[in-house]
């Protein structure tokens, strides 16, 4: 049995997000000294840590990433690195500070080992996580920035955020993820549809081009979209994201959907992760690869709580997979089995 397993009826004697902040505090303690780096390479990073994964222009230590959600601000982004992750998506971040949602707003669903959060992209604001970036890179990972819209922004007015986010992180991260699929914002998913993602992917388009030129380099943009599309909608949004440019996509976020839980907490608002989500978010990813006919790079993320579940995702069609609810249940000793998987990996 591992370390964690017996430490988890304790960490479940708290509150999720006390949980999860105290988790980030250790993080940040060991990741800002080499001492703690070692430690945490040394009992939780996987060997061997590949195989390496090349993805819209990026080299990639290993497939496996953590996705956003897990680390808002920066805050333990260090420590992760340490833990071996082949790359870590930090946010989301919005352009000013926000608080999020009331809470609770976050809910554990043992029974079914899931996760629903009702979070609404509570953030310290860019300047902060752009402070936390500013700070010298840990070597070997790859580091991408999720982006949303203020709460308070009207939809007709989101794409000066999100070209401010991009403007403020294009020099900081290695690749950026466009997020308008999160349920816990009113109306943002709304920017999936044809029309609105069209505006905002061109509007995008353009500043990022402005900002290649800047500073040499390829900014590499991914769309991370809801399980929750039907196929029009998704053939839609997968078309304009082909149309435009973008560099990746990204499936998927949290879903609405309820079918089959056995917890008491199935009724709580926000959106479902974890086990629940994962043949939905297999299927989605297998509709997205025939949509885009391997002219686009897929990180899976939604439901991989096992070896099994990521070898499901790369037979789909993805390229890279991402974890953050399966850490939760199984903890950091989840990232050194999905390592080896991926080394006997056939493809």
């Amino acid at each position: 049995m591992s370390v964690y397993a017996h430490l988890r009826p304790l960490i479940f004697r708290l509150s999720p997000e006390r949980a999860h902040t105290l988790t980030l505090a250790l993080l940040r303690a060991a990741g800002g000294t080499a001492a703690g780096r070692w430690v945490l390479r040394t009992f939780f990073a996987p060997r061997p840590s590949g195989p390496p994964i090349h993805a819209f222009g990026l080299t990639f230590a290993n497939p496996v990433g953590l996705a956003a959600g897990y680390d808002k601000d920066g805050i333990g982004w260090r420590g992760l690195a340490a833990l071996g992750f082949g790359h870590l998506e930090l946010g989301t971040v919005t352009p000013r500070p926000q608080p999020g949602n009331p809470v609770p707003r976050l809910f554990r669903l043992v029974e079914d080992q899931g996760v629903i959060n009702r979070m609404g992209f509570p953030s310290r604001g860019a300047d902060f996580l752009a402070q936390r970036l500013s700070q010298r890179r840990p070597n070997g990972v790859v580091v991408g920035v999720n982006i949303g819209k203020n709460k308070e922004t009207p939809l007709d007015r989101a794409a000066e955020d999100y070209r401010l986010l991009l403007g403020r992180f294009a020099g900081l991260a290695d690749y950026l993820a466009i997020n308008i699929s999160s349920p816990n914002t009113p109306g943002l998913r709304q920017l999936q549809s044809r029309e609105a993602l069209h505006d905002l992917l061109v509007s995008l388009a353009d500043e990022r081009r402005r900002l290649a030129g800047a500073l040499g380099r390829p900014v590499p943009l991914l769309v991370k979209l809801a399980p929750d599309l039907d196929d029009a909608g998704l053939d839609a949004a997968l078309d304009v994201i082909l149309a435009t440019g973008m560099d990746g996509v990204i499936v998927s976020n949290t879903t609405l959907r309820r079918e089959g839980l056995r917890s008491v907490r199935a009724a709580e608002a926000g959106g479902l992760s974890g086990a629940p989500l994962c043949v939905l978010n297999t299927a989605m990813i297998r509709r997205v690869a025939a949509g885009v006919g391997g002219r686009l790079p897929i990180i899976a993320s939604g439901g991989v709580m096992s070896a099994a579940d990521f070898q499901e995702k790369l037979a789909a069609g993805a390229t890279l997979v991402q974890i953050y609810t399966g850490l939760v249940y199984a903890g950091p000793g989840l990232l050194r089995q999905l390592c080896a998987a991926a080394a006997r990996w056939p493809g």
